[in-house]
């Protein structure tokens, strides 16, 4: 199920919030979203109906009210999304990637250090 998470921007942001707080009703991520920009509330209730349907939320009963969290780790999502962006888009080089992000973003030298250090680790790993 893990490989069809496809989620749209508008579900991204739900994930986001559901991430930081993991379990939350509708009322509470529409007040979070509703902070960013205006966005109606049943609009978010669709959507996060919508999400449940496609197995991007779970959704339990709590008294009168239902409780959404998500059905994958943010992690999970990330890295399928993406290996589907890296396959996609740049035929799955990574080096592409990492040079297109490179080439088009200023990165700070506390970035800089922290790929060193990534490289580092994944270079010194045992096999």
């Amino acid at each position: 199920m893990k490989e069809k998470i496809k989620p749209t921007v508008a579900e991204l942001e739900i994930l986001q919030i559901l991430w930081k707080f993991n379990a939350e009703t509708v009322r509470f991520v529409h007040e979070k979203l509703d902070k960013k920009k205006d966005t109606g509330y049943t609009t978010t209730l669709k959507i996060m109906q919508n999400m449940t349907a496609k197995g991007l939320l779970k959704r339990k009963l709590s008294g009168r009210s239902h409780i959404y969290s998500p059905a994958f780790s943010q992690h999970e999502t990330r890295e399928l999304l993406l290996n589907k962006f890296l396959e996609s888009a740049f035929g799955g080089s990574a080096s592409q990637l990492v040079m297109q992000l490179m080439g088009s973003n200023k990165t700070s030298s506390e970035e800089l250090n922290q790929i060193r250090e990534l490289i580092a680790n994944y270079e010194n790993r045992k096999p």
